[in-house]
């Protein structure tokens, strides 16, 4: 804007035209409009700045949430590395469970074997038992995976791997305990309640139509005949029957001849190895260490989030009936094991 004006003329300066009024006031205008055009770009472009700021803090910012959020509910990223691959079997094996039925065990079983860096399979098992028909899909898949891709299969007993839950474990290539561990309950088990006598008692009675004798067999509110008691019995023999017969399939030359394993009686994780239901006495980390020298992936499966509000979660209500629909399939599974 200062160039339109002219020093004041001295005798040595050449000869030049007198400053026109009209050419101020253009220049003037056009360096005023000039600097506001670039005051205005500069806003505009702190503008960009500071949306394109926000909106990275808040992708991070949720992204953050996000990686949290999924950790919690027991997602974790897999390492590249050799690793050994852990699957639990924890809690009630029955369908519907979210840590031990066949639909939540096989898919964690899936992810472990299609890894290829993971060069073993653990089963880190903590079941009292359940239906033998969830456990033979688990070990079913386990033994097929074993084929496909090479990878043994090893079994490790925390707390306590009971019926069906022994049942699992036997089927893999080694099975280990820690000392103190419970171990075997092997056989068969059929629950159900009598309240006929309650009925009678306040003179309700049940009517009960049927096909056949057998048809109406354990109903709780109707007195049990003499066959269906031997029909129940039977049943239950012939379940822990083929218990015993893969028990001593699976393990073989391990078991003491004319050990009395089958009475249903557990053992510790010492006792177990000493009478051969075990290969070993060790815990999962030790196990782990000492065989593959590498570190483990829980590939799970883990309880799902209940809920209470959280986002990606189901409501409260949900949440209930979801919970009695679980422990009712719970209640009508583990009256056989």
């Amino acid at each position: 804007m200062l160039s339109i004006f002219r020093r004041k003329s001295s005798p040595n300066d050449p000869a030049s035209p007198p400053v026109n009024a009209a050419q101020f006031k253009e220049a003037a205008g056009e360096a005023l409009i000039a600097d506001l055009i670039n005051e205005r770009r500069t806003e505009r472009r702190w503008k960009h700045i500071k949306r394109f700021l926000l909106g990275g803090s808040t992708l991070i910012l949720f992204g953050i949430y996000v990686f949290f959020y999924v950790t919690s509910l027991g997602y974790k990223i897999v390492p590249n590395s050799d690793i050994v691959g852990v699957v639990r079997v924890t809690g009630d094996i029955v369908q519907g469970s979210q840590t031990a039925s066949a639909d939540a065990v096989i898919p964690a079983l899936q992810k472990a074997f299609s890894k290829p860096n993971v060069k073993a399979v653990v089963l880190y098992i903590d079941s009292g038992g359940g239906a033998p028909a969830e456990a033979e899909r688990i070990y079913n898949y386990f033994n097929a995976k074993k084929k496909e891709t090479g990878k043994p299969v090893y079994a490790v007993i925390a707390n306590t791997g009971a019926s069906a839950a022994y049942l699992i474990a036997m089927h893999a290539d080694k099975v280990y305990a820690g000392k103190y561990s419970l171990v075997g309950s092997i056989g068969a088990i059929m629950n159900t309640w009598d309240f006929h006598k309650i009925a009678e008692r306040f003179e309700v009675s049940r009517k009960t139509y049927a096909s056949g004798e057998l048809k109406g067999m354990l109903d709780p509110w109707s007195a049990q005949t003499p066959a269906a008691e031997a029909k129940a019995q039977s049943l239950v023999v012939s379940i822990a029957d083929r218990f015993a017969q893969e028990v001593k399939a699976r393990r073989g030359s391990a078991l003491k001849p004319d050990y009395k394993y089958f009475t249903g009686e557990v053992w510790t994780g010492e006792q177990a190895f000493e009478i051969g239901l075990t290969d070993g006495v060790d815990t999962l980390d030790s196990l782990i260490k000492t065989t593959w020298k590498v570190g483990y992936h829980d590939f799970g499966p883990s309880k799902k989030s209940s809920g209470f509000g959280l986002p990606f979660s189901t409501s409260m209500g949900d949440w209930l009936v979801g919970l009695m629909l679980e422990r009712q399939a719970a209640l009508a599974q583990t009256t056989l094991r």
